[in-house]
């Protein structure tokens, strides 16, 4: 079975957020004093989430991925983890963290089934990384990455947002892992989320992201998997990770794109920068999966064929990363 969108992109990918908590404050993602949090309940119940979870990979969906807010912070999450995992269908679990818990949580997300691990690092300078953090520590997030692998996990991916005059003069530290480390880095155009007025002065383009590394290593394209996100990939010749652009204000990837999402207090968004959303409480309170899944079936088929950001401005209105899940 597949899901496919009215312009007949096939839809097989669900970023399920399980929290609007974080251990950190990165200044791009949310206020320095952070978010009102939600109440209790309104935050989705762990079986409202498998429920989600179950109803989408029935219709077609066959990668999920876990966000928050950060998840490693929701207690429980193993546990959850475990029972997606045993989803008939589901074809790949994978899980986007901060890894400030990663070090002690490593061997039992291996164990509850998660695949595949994407951690978020913005800078590879201690200092950078607990400016751009408000506080976080760089060595355990790096010891983190060591754990995941000493678990069995592949090298894990690393997200980086690069900020002209932030940390774009880490573009080759990055590269370097990749060569170093094998992990395949990820990098980000910043885009505006949180309101900031002037936020294009932090845009560096993907494409002088790859000129300013092509001038130092030579790049080979690499084709992407099945259950790939929106990004261009390469690598450098003979490393074993993989370099990534992901160009989300310079150049629309929204023609690939694959993914709905569905935030911790259970509204359901077609696209991560539209106004438009559906929630999902009157399907799960009390559950009615046949009613979820119609409305499952109307996100994918309302789908905007596109966001409007460009470099000049944008619509939406703002948000916070942590409550709508990255």
């Amino acid at each position: 079975m597949q899901l496919t969108d009215s312009i007949g992109r096939n839809i097989n990918y669900l970023r399920l957020s399980v929290t609007d908590r974080c251990n950190m404050r990165c200044f791009y993602c949310m206020p320095k004093e952070g978010v009102s949090r939600e109440e209790h309940g309104t935050i989705l119940s762990y079986e409202e989430l498998l429920l989600i979870a179950e109803t989408a990979v029935g219709l077609g969906i066959e990668k999920i991925r876990i966000t928050g807010g950060e998840p490693l912070v929701r207690a429980g999450i193993v546990g959850f983890l475990a029972n997606l995992s045993a989803i008939p269908g589901l074809r790949h679990l994978a899980l986007t963290t901060n890894g400030l818990l990663l070090a002690e949580m490593a061997a039992d997300l291996f164990r509850a089934g998660v695949q595949r691990l994407n951690v978020s690092i913005d800078s590879l300078n201690p200092d950078t990384f607990r400016d751009i953090t408000r506080g976080g520590d760089l060595s355990r997030v790096l010891a983190g990455l060591d754990a995941a692998e000493e678990a069995g996990f592949p090298p894990p991916k690393i997200n980086a947002v690069i900020m002209r005059g932030v940390n774009d003069a880490e573009l080759l530290d990055f590269a370097e892992m990749t060569r170093l480390r094998g992990n395949s880095v990820r990098f980000i155009e910043y885009m505006p989320v949180v309101k900031d007025e002037g936020w294009q002065r932090y845009c560096l383009s993907g494409e002088e992201i790859l000129q300013r590394i092509a001038a130092n290593y030579q790049l080979e394209p690499v084709d992407k998997g099945p259950f790939a996100g929106p990004s261009r990939d390469f690598r450098i010749a003979g490393a074993r990770g993989s370099i990534g652009i992901i160009t989300a204000v310079s150049g629309h990837f929204c023609s690939d794109c694959n993914r709905i999402r569905v935030t911790s207090t259970g509204q359901a968004k077609g696209c991560l920068f539209s106004d438009e959303k559906t929630d999902l409480l009157p399907c799960l309170r009390p559950p009615d999966q046949e009613r979820l899944a119609e409305a499952v079936r109307r996100i994918v088929s309302t789908k905007p064929e596109r966001h409007s950001i460009t470099g000049n401005g944008y619509t939406h209105r703002n948000f916070t990363m942590s409550q709508i899940g990255g």
